[in-house]
């Protein structure tokens, strides 16, 4: 893993925040009839549930290998950060969009509307403040790359489902808003709804993208391209190896099984040429840390 991001730091930064804007913008939603209030409220409360599902991951992440599990339960994490991109695009996404077409087919007037953009402009401070502590931890773990090109690459899978729900939720915060003060400006409850529907349309974008990559790795991805070329470089350099021919990486949460499969400089013996595949295995671990396992093939051919 790159970097040195703090995801549980994030993580309860967004749990903090979403759990505050819930509860403001569920007292807004019942005073004003907003349907965009209403489908912010229970974004916020799903993120609230998302986090706890995040949060339950990474602690069973931690558990060791046992004879069914040889190599750990890393991967769980995928599994809990693939259900909560599933969970976004249903709790929040569907629902968000059903009822936006319910205020269309049945629009309802706004009540007390400067309560909506009050709520809502302390949503946007509160979910602006959680977006930044994400930030802090993204750019640690991104090292210069481009933030597409993090997403793509990352393998933080819950740093990711967080960036992503963060980033949904300031965007929806700001259409919501919108939704309210056309409404207010001009009578017209239609701004209302299509607000509602546009939230909607916006969560089931992110979800689908955050679980795209989630979804790779739960296929079983290696490291990042960036790491691997790094290994690679990192054996290439090695007095007691003559070729690489090929390093096969897993990763398995926050923990990496590495293959390496390399003819061997010469040695006088075959016990020397063990000793040396041991040096070489210590250092690599002690040079990419996130190394819990690794295999080493010597061999004359490719």
């Amino acid at each position: 893993m790159s970097g040195h991001a703090d995801s549980k730091r994030a993580i309860f930064l967004a749990l903090g925040a979403n759990f505050a804007i819930f509860v403001a913008k569920l007292v807004a939603a019942v005073f004003t009839g907003s349907g965009a209030m209403l489908a912010e409220a229970v974004h916020s409360l799903a993120d609230c549930g998302n986090q706890g599902l995040l949060l339950l991951g990474m602690r069973q992440a931690k558990r060791p290998p046992s004879p069914d599990y040889p190599l750990g339960w890393g991967r769980a994490l995928y599994f809990w950060s693939f259900l909560v991109a599933i969970l976004l695009f249903t709790v929040g996404g569907m629902f968000s969009v059903y009822e936006g077409i319910h205020k269309l087919t049945h629009p309802e007037p706004l009540r007390y509307a400067w309560l909506a953009v009050g709520v809502l402009a302390f949503s946007i401070v509160t979910e602006g403040i959680s977006m930044h502590g994400c930030m802090q931890e993204v750019n640690k773990a991104r090292e210069g790359r481009g933030l597409w090109q993090w997403f793509r690459e990352t393998r933080a899978s819950e740093l990711l489902v967080i960036f992503g729900e963060d980033l949904a939720a300031l965007i929806g915060l700001c259409l919501a808003l919108i939704a309210v003060l056309l409404t207010m400006l001009t009578g017209n409850l239609l701004f209302d709804a299509l607000g509602t529907i546009a939230i909607g349309v916006l969560l089931i974008v992110v979800a689908v993208a955050v679980a795209r990559e989630v979804k790779a790795l739960l296929i079983g991805q290696g490291v990042e391209p960036r790491q691997r070329a790094a290994m690679l470089a990192f054996l290439e350099a090695r007095p007691e190896v003559d070729t690489v021919y090929n390093v096969l990486t897993l990763q398995m949460g926050t923990d990496v099984m590495v293959a390496v499969k390399a003819k061997m400089a010469p040695t006088p013996t075959a016990r020397a040429m063990v000793e040396a595949i041991n040096v070489v295995e210590a250092d690599f671990k002690a040079k990419f840390r996130d190394v819990r396992w690794s295999f080493f093939e010597p061999d004359y051919t490719d």
